[in-house]
């Protein structure tokens, strides 16, 4: 019987141990700083990433691209169209300045982040966070308006059941979009 109940109590453990040890590595999207999970992108082998918007002033794409390491994120390019309020007009350091074909770059950049705080943009901003060939838009798993934290974490399976996996959803909205267009919706 006591054979049993230990037995009992080693599988009850190992159960919470696979539930609770965080173990996936993600991008994390928050809610401020409160570490509130909003969205997660579970990473693969592919560690960069970009973020996407429309420059609230100039009105034009501005593409910032992010590599991860163990701890931080690190801007290494940033893309844009037009000088304006907000927008550097060279590069800095060992950093490389160029212009091709009317976009501007900043190359070489190696800025390094705990986290990256965004405010969505309520208007014409439209956030994405591009990675692997997919989309998403960052207003879709907050209000506009509201103040984000992204960082690298590793989560639970807990915490991945009860939080939205981005790229997941983006299947599930690119297969009902296809079963739109094939009328089976």
């Amino acid at each position: 019987m006591r054979l049993k109940g230990f037995i009992c109590i080693l599988l009850f453990l190992f159960i919470a141990f696979l539930f609770l040890f965080p173990y996936k590595q993600i991008i994390a999207i928050a809610y401020e700083d409160q570490g509130n999970l909003l969205a997660y992108l579970p990473l693969k082998k592919d560690k960069t990433f970009n973020i996407k918007y429309t420059h609230s002033i100039h009105l034009s794409d501005v593409v910032e691209s992010y590599r991860l390491s163990e701890k931080n994120i690190i801007l290494t390019k940033l893309a844009y169209e037009d000088f304006a309020v907000g927008m550097p007009s060279n590069a800095e350091g060992n950093e490389v300045f160029e212009e091709k074909d009317g976009t501007y770059y900043i190359k070489n950049m190696n800025r390094q982040f705990p986290f990256i705080d965004l405010r969505i943009g309520q208007v014409k901003a439209n956030h994405q966070l591009l990675y692997q060939g997919h989309t998403y838009k960052l207003s879709k798993f907050t209000d506009p308006g509201s103040w984000v934290r992204i960082s690298i974490k590793n989560i639970s399976l807990w915490q991945q059941l009860k939080t939205t996996n981005m790229y997941s959803n983006s299947k599930n909205v690119n297969e009902l979009t296809f079963l739109k267009l094939l009328n089976f919706q």
